[in-house]
């Protein structure tokens, strides 16, 4: 049965609070919307997660759990998964989704020693992908310099941000993500991102169309990076 579509509106996408998903039924909330779409698409289950409380949330991922199944030493923690992901940046003023992967602390300890990278964690096979004659250093050139796609580098407090104007070669690329001291938390983010206008001007089942279409787009990126392989359902 298809999932629906019609109950997701424009408004709860809210540039100042973030993405609403408390008090709503069911076929309206993003989560539910796009978790049952991926799993119809890829014939997988997924898993979840956010950043945020209460009726807004800042930050939302959806990650395959057969990826994290598949990981000998960390699957039972998201934060060595790669991610499709969508964020209000209510700093930025964007909407964002795309894809999301985690570095995690170099060194952890005590309470915080479930954050430290572990040897399983997508985060390597992404540093691995990035050189200048690789296919996913190809496919990240054409989503940045021909479908509008950027890129962001570094913790939640500091960073950098590449978009067509700005693109890095792989050394440089590679750089800005390595160059962070042990303690810090580290992620890498391939994103298109959505203006209000953008999203105000659009329906609601057009809104999730379009986020769909993204991830379609950087799922290959996102096969690069994990231990198993999303393909598209037979649609016939």
């Amino acid at each position: 049965m298809a999932t629906r579509l019609d109950g997701f509106r424009p408004e709860f996408l809210d540039f100042q609070k973030g993405i609403r998903v408390g008090h709503l039924e069911p076929h309206q909330r993003i989560t539910q919307i796009l978790k049952l779409s991926l799993q119809t698409l890829y014939r997988e289950d997924f898993v979840i997660d956010r950043w945020g409380r209460g009726v807004y949330w800042q930050w939302i991922c959806f990650l395959p759990r057969a990826n994290r199944t598949a990981k000998p030493l960390s699957a039972d923690v998201n934060f060595g998964c790669s991610k499709f992901f969508i964020k209000m940046d209510r700093t930025e003023g964007l909407f964002k989704a795309g894809l999301h992967i985690e570095r995690g602390r170099i060194e952890a300890s005590g309470e915080r020693s479930g954050y430290q990278l572990q040897e399983d964690w997508d985060w390597h096979r992404l540093i691995h992908a990035i050189h200048s004659n690789s296919p996913f250093y190809g496919q990240l050139r054409r989503l940045i310099q021909e479908d509008g796609f950027q890129i962001y580098c570094g913790t939640r407090e500091t960073g950098t941000h590449f978009d067509d104007a700005h693109f890095p070669s792989a050394e440089t690329l590679k750089s800005a993500l390595l160059g962070y001291a042990d303690r810090d938390w580290v992620v890498f983010q391939l994103y298109y991102p959505m203006t209000p206008k953008e999203v105000q001007s659009s329906g609601g089942s057009d809104l999730v169309e379009s986020i769909l279409a993204i991830m379609k787009e950087v799922a290959p990126l996102m096969n690069e990076c994990m231990q198993i392989s999303l393909s598209q359902a037979d649609s016939t």
